[in-house]
């Protein structure tokens, strides 16, 4: 049987995708070898990431307040510092930071009003 070997891309609508490509690259890091997209490499990843594929039910609130059938989860290096950098370039950082052995977790709405996740790992799946 063939089998799935990890998520090879996260592809979203956008009013203005470039303007939003741009926005990531500058306030988070995202590489900027092209104007269309950022590309990740598992070498890239931190010990303890993973990513992770999770249906959630229809009428979940996690994604809330975004009104988006989505969210997307990203992998930083210093949590307090990516969501300081998001607020100062007018992100709303939305609910509060969550520890768990883990990781730790924040969140903010990006400038099209999606909810994106932040995930600093422990070092530990």
């Amino acid at each position: 049987m063939a089998k799935v070997l990890g998520v090879g891309g996260i592809f979203f609508k956008s009013k203005d995708p470039n303007a939003l490509l741009a926005w990531y690259q500058t306030h988070l890091g995202l590489s900027t070898e092209s104007s269309d997209y950022a590309n990740f490499f598992p070498k890239m990843m931190p010990p303890g990431a993973c990513t992770v594929f999770s249906p959630f039910e229809q009428e979940t609130g996690y994604f809330a307040p975004s009104e988006s059938g989505f969210m997307f989860n990203l992998v930083v290096d210093d949590l307090d510092g990516a969501l300081r950098q998001v607020r100062r370039a007018g992100a709303e950082v939305v609910g509060k930071v969550a520890a768990y052995e883990y990781g730790r977790f924040g969140w903010f709405l990006d400038p099209d009003g999606n909810k994106v996740e932040l995930r600093e790992p422990s070092g530990t799946a």
